[in-house]
């Protein structure tokens, strides 16, 4: 679905190639919430995981807070969660002292701490996983198999015998916390997994997680999933075949042919990871990304009927100038990028439109923002600035980034 590390970073190291005024910021207010949670906390955790791999500073300042909040037994919070998968997916050392004493506690630091060890190989972790892929507990057995097959450890044998004591509650979680952020993930999981997938997507109800587990087990290598898809679109009951028509094309991958289904409001949400309830457009814009034409009445109604007011019009509108045509578009993204009654809108809009192609005058509005009071929009100005430096691959209001600096999401 989705190979953020490898669109965001051109290069693998981690110099310091952030704004130091920026740097110097996340440095102090990830020492002040150290000592008092702040109200914007997973604002902070969504802009440090985006940034953190441009930056050595900013590394060890992560480093000092994954390491403070095991210490405490914090490890609920944003800044752990989101903290100790980017200094695992970082590489290098620091992320192992701090995780080998999370995994050692009676919960095995929770599925945060797991799904951390799914990005890193470092083999000083191989034990404590063991350790956990054994326990009573079946989400952390399961959870804890996941990251042996995510780093080359286990056979897939134990996690098959797992999967079917996951209870519904433990399900949600693990799709959640730890599949749901492997879709990120460059490389696949071995199709070892299948079987245990394939136990978890029969045994759900809500389409976008079985969507969840379908990519997983498509990128492994199995395509029983597509098969299943594709059998239900065209005899299952008739209120759900549009459904999974669309669930069919997106295990089939962007390059198959684009449904004729026309996504409704209702349609998309049902088809997001997140619940039905949140009414998530994530699908939207993956239709969208990929030119499918039957998005475009949806994208044309979020344009005109909330112009600029929140972000999802935005993502709408970029949306239809980059894939659409509509290039006079653009300059509703830079007249929002330069509304100061809206700043927490305005990185967003910058980076929307640096997308576009409009590099220029994205660059040119994105420059003042690194020092905006609004932390999002700070770190949206940033990655613009360093795309013009050829330091970060477009798009950059992809799905992760958004999520993790715009809506401070922890996954």
């Amino acid at each position: 679905m989705f190979a953020f590390w490898a669109r965001m970073s051109a290069r693998g190291d981690s110099d310091e190639r952030l704004p130091g005024s920026l740097v110097g910021r996340l440095e102090g207010e990830a020492s002040a919430a150290i000592r008092r949670k702040p109200a914007h906390e997973s604002h902070l955790s969504g802009a440090l995981r985006v940034l953190a791999p441009y930056s050595r500073r900013l590394l060890d300042v992560l480093g000092t807070v994954v390491d403070t909040m095991v210490q405490r037994g914090a490890l609920t919070r944003p800044l752990y969660t989101g903290g100790a998968r980017a200094l695992a997916a970082a590489g290098g050392e620091r992320a192992v002292a701090p995780l080998q004493r999370a995994l050692g506690r009676e919960d095995a630091g929770g599925l945060a701490t797991l799904s951390a060890a799914c990005f890193t190989r470092q083999p000083e972790l191989a034990e404590a996983i063991a350790r956990v892929a054994v326990r009573r507990q079946p989400h952390l057995a399961f959870a804890a198999e996941v990251a042996r097959l995510a780093r080359g450890e286990s056979n897939g044998e134990h996690i098959a015998s797992i999967a079917p004591k996951i209870k519904e509650s433990h399900r949600i979680a693990l799709c959640v916390e730890v599949l749901v952020p492997l879709l990120w993930r460059i490389e696949a999981l071995p199709v070892a997994i299948a079987p245990a997938l394939d136990v978890l997507r029969s045994a759900e109800r809500h389409l976008g997680r079985w969507l969840v587990f379908g990519e997983l087990e498509m990128r492994a290598g199995d395509d029983r999933p597509l098969c299943e898809a594709r059998q239900r679109a065209q005899e299952g009951p008739s209120s759900a075949r549009a459904a999974w028509a669309l669930v069919a094309w997106a295990l089939a991958g962007a390059a198959a042919p684009a449904p004729s289904v026309r996504p409704t409001a209702e349609l998309v949400a049902r088809l997001s990871d997140r619940p039905s309830a949140d009414r998530d457009m994530t699908f939207l814009f993956r239709l969208a990304a990929a030119g499918v034409p039957s998005a475009r009445p949806m994208l044309d109604s979020l344009a005109k009927g909330s112009g600029d007011r929140h972000e999802t019009a935005l993502r709408a509108i970029a949306c239809l100038a980059q894939t659409h045509g509509r290039t006079e578009l653009r300059e509703k993204l830079a007249d929002a990028a330069a509304n100061g009654h809206k700043e927490a809108l305005r990185g967003l809009a910058s980076a929307a439109l640096f997308d576009t192609g409009d590099h220029g005058p994205a660059v040119a509005l994105a420059e003042p923002l690194v020092d905006s009071r609004v932390l999002p929009t700070a770190a949206w100005g940033a990655l613009v600035l360093m795309a013009r430096d050829g330091l970060v691959r477009a798009p950059l209001v992809n799905e992760p980034a958004f999520r993790w600096i715009q809506l401070g999401c922890t996954e």
